[in-house]
């Protein structure tokens, strides 16, 4: 029997991971293929809706503080799902919601690549503050964002108390990232991009 290459073995981990979560994971795919196109834009712009809403009401609920902080955002960008599948190679894919003055100013989509074991496939959700105009000009306007080249983002993390990094939320753009238990402790967002999305 001939040998199978590693790098073979975890592309077809990487490809059966993702396969395997997103028809679980993902809530802004229609369960139909017969729709037409409109449908399923409008379809994904509910679940996007949707999300927005329950990933923030959730966010408010296990953080002290960042419904104060969110309010002072000049835009807020929610990815209710980015799911992260992968071994030795891995990546990630979700989509989102721009609201600027609580009104949906556009649509995006994240993906990251990353190298490391990693086995299974997890599901977060990421939100990012714009907390200035200049901030949130600047994404608006760019053809695309990656995390550590274009922009500065202060990722959020709750002291043992609760409380919020008080310096942290002094940045022109803060992140928040979540799971099912709440907060990450140990979020890079190094080599995430965010594009547009045309719905």
């Amino acid at each position: 029997m001939k040998n199978t290459s590693l790098p073979a073995l975890a592309a077809l981990a990487l490809a059966a991971a993702l396969s395997a979560c997103s028809s679980t994971a993902s809530v802004t795919k229609p369960s139909s293929n017969d729709q037409p196109a409109g449908a399923k834009s409008a379809d994904t712009r509910r679940a996007l809706d949707e999300g927005y809403r329950d990933t923030l009401e959730r966010l408010y609920a296990s953080t002290p503080g960042s419904r104060e902080l969110v309010a002072k955002a000049r835009g807020v960008l929610v990815f209710p799902h980015e799911v992260a599948a992968g071994l030795v190679v891995g990546g990630s894919y979700g989509e989102g919601e721009l609201r600027t003055r609580g009104v949906v100013d556009g649509y995006y989509k994240t993906t990251s690549a990353s190298v490391g074991w990693q086995i299974g496939a997890q599901s977060r959700a990421l939100v990012f503050l714009f907390m200035t105009d200049d901030a949130l000009n600047k994404f608006r306007n760019g053809d695309g964002w990656s995390g550590g080249v274009d922009a500065s983002v202060a990722v959020i993390k709750a002291g043992a108390n609760g409380a919020l990094d008080a310096n942290a939320a002094q940045a022109p753009t803060v992140a928040f990232a979540m799971t099912n238990g709440g907060l990450m402790a140990n979020l890079s967002l190094e080599g995430t991009k965010v594009s547009k999305l045309q719905l």
